[in-house]
């Protein structure tokens, strides 16, 4: 009858083993390890560089309404700060400003352009995107949201802008 007892005991001890053994064991990382640690060092709001212009620094570069278009700020962040332009009531374009020491690569795409619209260094993305790079920071984009809006009327848009204004801001 002893043996009974010795046996259960011993079970008992062997899974304590296994538990503690199991449990103690590291485990290999997963797939999503690594990336949930770097997510997890960033800080809130770091894709945004310290240095960067408020939004709101923006906002009197852009070019004023009239001759039948509205200028309609839509949003406004550190580094950006951003226009709808509307023509009867429709959306006819985007018009941005960003400053890109958040994004340093934005500002490096424009070393090899040919291309200057009011002597800065200019950029066609697509059929839709017109952009210019002042004073190695800012990018001034105008986006066509209507067909009617063209590349020409992109870049008059651009030369709207206060872009000298915006080159002395630092």
């Amino acid at each position: 009858m002893i043996f009974p007892r010795v046996r259960r005991v011993l079970v008992a001890l062997l899974l304590c083993l296994l538990l503690v053994t199991t449990g103690c064991a590291t485990k290999a990382p997963g797939r999503f390890d690594q990336v949930q640690q770097e997510s997890s060092k960033q800080r809130s709001g770091q894709a945004v560089a310290k240095e960067a212009t408020q939004g709101s620094e923006f906002n009197k570069f852009f070019p004023s309404a009239g001759a039948g278009y509205q200028r309609v700020f839509t949003q406004e962040k550190k580094g950006f700060a951003e226009a709808k332009l509307k023509q009867d009531g429709k959306d006819i374009a985007m018009l941005a400003i960003s400053d890109t020491k958040s994004v340093p690569g934005a500002a490096a795409s424009y070393s090899n352009s040919t291309t200057k619209i009011a002597g800065y260094p200019a950029r066609q993305l697509g059929n839709t995107q017109t952009s210019v790079l002042v004073n190695n920071r800012y990018q001034v984009k105008v986006i066509s949201r209507d067909p009617s809006f063209t590349a020409s009327d992109r870049e008059a848009w651009i030369q709207k802008f206060n872009l000298s204004g915006l080159a002395k801001l630092d």
